[in-house]
C-alpha cells in the first residue's frame, strides 16, 4: 500500500527508555545486575488500584484490577532487597543517575528543573511490587537535529525499571515476574510528536540512541533501550505502542500502525453505510451447545468436555467485515480475540468469516446462523468455553465491534517481532501520577551544574574527527565506530590498553558480526569479557588471531574468564623461542623441497608454521622469524 503520510496526517512522537549504567539501583543499594541464573526465592502478590488526590480511578489500573490475576515474584538476596519487595521504603534518589541523566539533558540543550519532585505512577499490570512505577521529572524542552530538521524534546525523567515477565501460569491464574531488573535506572526521552513519516521515527529514534551511547554511561544489549511510539492520523486516534526493542522495527511498526488505522477508518464507513448502530449490538449470547455434540472439531470437543458451553452472539452487517485484513496477517476478527483473551482468558473465538474450519462443518455454521437469526450481511462469533469465561469473551467482543463503529479506538497497543501489534490495555487516564511521599526532592544546586558542565562529553562530530585524525581509522570505520552500540567499550580500549585502534574496531564492528552469523550467542558476551580479551592482548599473553576463537569460546560459555578461556582452547602466546623451535622443526621436515624452492619456499613453511602455532603467535612476527631462519638455511 503506497502512502501519502502529509495527506493523511501522520503524527508521530517517541519516548525512548534506555537503562543507566549505575553501580547501584534507583532507590536503594542493589547492584543493576541483569541476572539469568536460577533465583533464590519468591513470593506472591494481588494489587488492587487507589484513587487519586482528585477521587478519580484510573481506567487501564481498573482494567488490570477486574482480570483478578495474582502475581508470583522471583527474588535473588545478593541484588534484590525489601525495596523492590515493597516492604521497606525506598531511599534516596541514587546521585550517579541524576548526574547521568543531567549530562544527557544539557546535551539535548533542555532547561533543568531547580528541585526534582519524585511521582508516583500508577501501574497494576503486575510489573511493580508497589502498583506504581517512580519517576521524576528533571528537565523540560531540548532539541535535537536529524537532517535538516529540528525535533522538539517535551521531557526528560528518571525513573526504575520495572521487572521482567517470566512466565504465565494459567490455570492457577498467576503471572510471574522477576525482581532483578526491577529499580534500574532508566532516562526517559519524549519527543513532541512532530515525525512525519515511518522512516523519519526510526532516524530520530538512532539520533537519540546515538547521543546516549557516547555518554559511555548507558547500559547496552537487548531489552536495555526500549521505544514506545504515540501515532495518530487524521480521522483515527492516538495510539501508544510499547516496548519497540529493535531499532530497524520501528519504521515498520509506523506503517503497519498507519495501514490499520485506514483500514478502521474504512470498515466504519463499511458498517455506517450498512445502518449498522451501537444499539444493534446486542450483549444477548445464544447457548448452541446442542449444534456441537457430535461435532468433528477437537477444540470444540475439548472445551465441552470438561463441561464448558458454547456461546454465540450476533454481529448485524459484520458479515465479510470481520475476516477483513488491517495489518499484515493481522484481522478484525484478530482484534476481538485479542480483547476476549485479555478480558476472558480464553485460548481465542472463531467467527464467521473463517468458518467452516478448524473441523466445524458448513452445517453446523448454518444451524448457528438460524439459532441466531443471521441475514445475509450478518456476522457472528462463536466462543467454547466455561459459561462464566464465555459471557466475559462475548462481552468483550461486543465491546469492540461498538468501537469498529467510531473507527479507531484510543488504546495502549505491544509490539510483534513481525512489526505488527497488539492490544494490551485501555489508553492511561490522567489520575494514575501523583505525588512519593516517601523520597525527599532532590535540589539541583549551580555548584552541580557546575560540575557537570565541566564533565561533558564528546559530541559524535569532534569523536569522528578524534577517530580519523588521532587513532588512525578509515572514514567509513570511523562513521561506523561513531554509531556503533560499542562505542564506549571501544573509546576505553584504546585509551586504557592502548591496543591498535584499527584491530578494536574490527573485532568489535566486524568479527563480532561474524560470530552471530555462524550462530554464536553474541549477546552473551558482557562489556568486562570483551574487555578482559583486549587485556589479555595488550599484555602480550594472546595472539591477536586468537581473538575470533576466545570470543566464540566464551559466547558458549559465559560462566568462564577470558583467562579460563585460553587454557581450555590452549591459546597461550607462544614466546620467540618456542616459535624459533616450531618454525626449525618445519624447515627441517620439508628441508628437501624448501632447498629445491629457496626463497620462494616462505609460502610454504609460512603455512605449515602457522597450522602449528594459529591463534598462539602474531603472524607478523612468526613471518619475520620464518624469513630470517630461511634465509640463514638458504646461505649455509
Amino acid at each position: 500500500m503506497k502512502i501519502d503520510y502529509k495527506k493523511i496526517g501522520l503524527k508521530c512522537g517517541l519516548e525512548i527508555h534506555q537503562m543507566l549504567n549505575t553501580k547501584t539501583k534507583l532507590f536503594c543499594n542493589c547492584p543493576t545486575l541483569i541476572r539469568q541464573d536460577n533465583p533464590d526465592t519468591e513470593f506472591v502478590r494481588r494489587l488492587r488500584p487507589t484513587r487519586s488526590e482528585m477521587g478519580e480511578m484510573d481506567p487501564a489500573a481498573l482494567f488490570e484490577f477486574k482480570k483478578g490475576v495474582k502475581y508470583r515474584y522471583q527474588v535473588y538476596e545478593d541484588s534484590v532487597c525489601l525495596v523492590e519487595m515493597d516492604e521497606e521504603p525506598p531511599h534516596d534518589i541514587n546521585p550517579e543517575a541524576i548526574k547521568i541523566g543531567l549530562i544527557i539533558a544539557l546535551m539535548l540543550r533542555s532547561m533543568i528543573v531547580d528541585e526534582i519532585q519524585v511521582m508516583r505512577k500508577i501501574v497494576i499490570d503486575g510489573s511493580n511490587t508497589s502498583g506504581f512505577q517512580r519517576t521524576a521529572l528533571i528537565a523540560l524542552g531540548g532539541k535535537i537535529k536529524v537532517g535538516k530538521k529540528e525535533i522538539p524534546i517535551q521531557t526528560i525523567c528518571i525513573e526504575e525499571d520495572a521487572s521482567r515477565k517470566v512466565g504465565e501460569n494459567r490455570e492457577g491464574g498467576e503471572i510471574i515476574y522477576r525482581l532483578d531488573r526491577m529499580g534500574i535506572p532508566l532516562i526517559e526521552i519524549a519527543t513532541a510528536p512532530v515525525i512525519e513519516t515511518p522512516e523519519e521515527a526510526e532516524r530520530v529514534a538512532y539520533k537519540i540512541g546515538q547521543l546516549l551511547r557516547v555518554t559511555g554511561k548507558v547500559k547496552r544489549g537487548l531489552g536495555t533501550i526500549r521505544q514506545d511510539l504515540n501515532i495518530s492520523i487524521r480521522e483515527g486516534a492516538r495510539i501508544e505502542i510499547k516496548g519497540v526493542q529493535e531499532l530497524s522495527l520501528i519504521s515498520r511498526i509506523v506503517k503497519n500502525e498507519v495501514i490499520r488505522q485506514i483500514n478502521l477508518i474504512k470498515i466504519k464507513e463499511e458498517l455506517i453505510a450498512r445502518n449498522v448502530k451501537p444499539s444493534s449490538l446486542k450483549n444477548e449470547f445464544i447457548d448452541v451447545t446442542d449444534i456441537f455434540l457430535k461435532t468433528s472439531s477437537k477444540i470444540a470437543k475439548r472445551a465441552l468436555k470438561k463441561g464448558g458451553v458454547a456461546l454465540a452472539v450476533k454481529l448485524p452487517g459484520f458479515a465479510g467485515i470481520i475476516g477483513s485484513e488491517i495489518q499484515p496477517g493481522r484481522r478484525l476478527g484478530t482484534e476481538f480475540a485479542d480483547r476476549a483473551r485479555y478480558w476472558a482468558d480464553v485460548g481465542g473465538i472463531f467467527h464467521s468469516d473463517e468458518l467452516p474450519a478448524y473441523g466445524i462443518s458448513k452445517e453446523e455454521v448454518q444451524l448457528v446462523k438460524e439459532r441466531l437469526g443471521c441475514k445475509e450481511k450478518d456476522g457472528f462469533v462463536l466462543v467454547f468455553e466455561e459459561k462464566t469465561k464465555a459471557e466475559k469473551a462475548l462481552n468483550a467482543v461486543i465491546e469492540r465491534a461498538r468501537e469498529a463503529l467510531e473507527g479507531v479506538p484510543e488504546e495502549t497497543r505491544g509490539a510483534n517481532p513481525d512489526g505488527t501489534t497488539r492490544f494490551l490495555r485501555p489508553m492511561p487516564g490522567k489520575a494514575r501520577m501523583y505525588p512519593e511521599t516517601d523520597i525527599r526532592p532532590f535540589i539541583v544546586t549551580d555548584s552541580l551544574l557546575r560540575e557537570i558542565r565541566h564533565s561533558m562529553p564528546e559530541l559524535p562530530e569532534s569523536k569522528l574527527e578524534k577517530f580519523k585524525h588521532k587513532y588512525g581509522l578509515s572514514d567509513e570505520m570511523a562513521k561506523r565506530m561513531i554509531e556503533s552500540y560499542y562505542l564506549d567499550l571501544f573509546e576505553k580500549a584504546v585509551e586504557e590498553l592502548k591496543v591498535s585502534a584499527s584491530l578494536v574496531a574490527s573485532t568489535l564492528e566486524n568479527t563480532l558480526v561474524n560470530l552471530r552469523r555462524e550462530g554464536y550467542p553474541i549477546e552473551r558476551l558482557t562489556d568486562e569479557k570483551i574487555f578482559g580479551v583486549f587485556k589479555l592482548l595488550a599484555e602480550g599473553r594472546i595472539a591477536k588471531e586468537a581473538i575470533p576463537d576466545i570470543l566464540a569460546f566464551l559466547s558458549k560459555n559465559p560462566d568462564m574468564s577470558p583467562e579460563d578461556s585460553i587454557r581450555k582452547l590452549n591459546l597461550v602466546q607462544l614466546s620467540v623461542e618456542e616459535i624459533k623451535n616450531i618454525v626449525d622443526e618445519v624447515i627441517r621436515e620439508n628441508i628437501k623441497e624448501v632447498k629445491a624452492r629457496g626463497e620462494r619456499a616462505v609460502g610454504l613453511v609460512m603455512g605449515k608454521v602457522m597450522q602449528r602455532v594459529r591463534g598462539r603467535a602474531d603472524g607478523k612476527l612468526v613471518s619475520e622469524i620464518v624469513k630470517e631462519m630461511l634465509s640463514a638455511v638458504l646461505s649455509s
